[in-house]
């Protein structure tokens, strides 16, 4: 089944979007991995402005059916890529972040090996990861602000085209 999805250039109207999507408190559980307060629009407001004109991201907004159902996007943590995405989770179990990262990491321009970080509990994230090729290399031990204590995570790598 072919699914309606796109990538396109991050848009300020996408942003109010963004922002009800994070403070969704079953997709911060499963993120585990969030911003210390989701509900903080001054916090979120700022750092999207910082990340939407730096030179060492590339991030895309999801347009799923004509909808802005996330984003996908890249960006360097301590001279590494890495790799992250948000799906709405009104968005969830319809195949979206798999097809959107597949096609992020064929149309941006992201160095390899490129890097991801997911909850080990987080099954749905691992299996996108993997489905895109991703292969886990480490679990460790990492603090996760939405659940408010350290928790297992993975760290997966992608090192081909």
């Amino acid at each position: 089944m072919e699914i309606n999805l796109w990538l396109r250039p991050v848009l300020n109207n996408d942003l109010p979007i963004f922002f009800t999507q994070q403070k969704d408190p079953d997709a911060n559980q499963m993120a585990a991995f969030t911003s210390r307060d989701p509900s903080d629009q001054e916090a979120f407001n700022s750092h999207w402005q910082k990340i939407m004109v730096s030179d060492t991201v590339i991030i895309r907004t999801i347009v799923f059916e004509e909808q802005v159902a996330g984003y996908v996007l890249s960006y360097l943590d301590e001279g590494k890529p890495e790799v992250g995405y948000w799906i709405g989770k009104e968005f969830w179990g319809k195949g979206i972040a798999t097809r959107a990262l597949a096609e992020f990491l064929s149309s941006a321009n992201t160095t390899r090996p490129i890097y991801a970080h997911t909850a080990k509990d987080n099954q749905a994230s691992k299996r996108v990861l993997e489905k895109c090729g991703f292969c886990v290399i480490k679990e460790m031990i990492g603090f996760a602000n939405a659940r408010g204590k350290e928790i297992e995570e993975l760290l997966l790598v992608l090192n081909e085209f």
